[in-house]
């Protein structure tokens, strides 16, 4: 693998730093989501979804199913398979929490190779894809035959959109960002 790939124990010190960042620090337009709790794991569901357009993006989504707002991170964790290292956030911002209302849902997209020509013949493939919306929660993992790869999705230096609003905005931030046409302001 290439470089952008962290070692465990990086990955644990960084994962720890995020969660306490997490619940610490407000995002852009909820000033008081500092005093909102962590979401917990049975809090939301996490889902995962091949793109219709392209073959190594994911659809993302993360719903609050409880009665309350709560803080899930500003940026999805994506891991694949038993490989080291998460999909890199996209624009690259620190870690913050970001207030999902209550019955309320946020999307993103994961593009899991970001380089093809680079990886035509050195991307991995893995049978599996994790996805957490709170970095040192489990997540949840979605098998790669349901991910539309019944090969395996392969992935080579991959990236992620920050949350978003909807799903349509997620497609045109990891469009605008991995084509270099603007950033997003968070």
């Amino acid at each position: 693998m290439r470089a952008r790939h962290v070692t465990r124990h990086a990955t644990a010190a960084v994962t720890a730093a995020l969660a306490l960042t997490a619940l610490t620090v407000p995002t852009a337009g909820a000033a008081d989501s500092a005093a909102l709790a962590r979401c917990g794991e049975n809090d939301v569901t996490v889902r995962a979804e091949p793109s219709d357009d392209n073959a190594d993006i994911l659809k993302l989504s993360v719903r609050n199913d409880s009665s309350k707002a709560c803080l899930v991170d500003r940026v999805p964790t994506v891991t694949y398979g038993e490989l080291d290292g998460a999909a890199l956030p996209l624009p690259t911002v620190p870690h913050a929490g970001r207030a999902l209302a209550a019955h309320d849902t946020a999307y993103a997209a994961v593009l899991s190779v970001s380089d093809p020509e680079d990886a035509k013949d050195e991307a991995p493939a893995v049978m599996y894809v994790t996805v957490a919306a709170i970095p040192d929660l489990q997540g949840r993992s979605f098998q790669a035959l349901t991910l539309g790869s019944p090969t395996g999705v392969r992935v080579w230096e991959p990236v992620t959109t920050l949350w978003q609003s909807s799903a349509s905005g997620a497609q045109q931030v990891l469009e605008e960002e991995t084509t270099g046409r603007g950033t997003l302001a968070v």
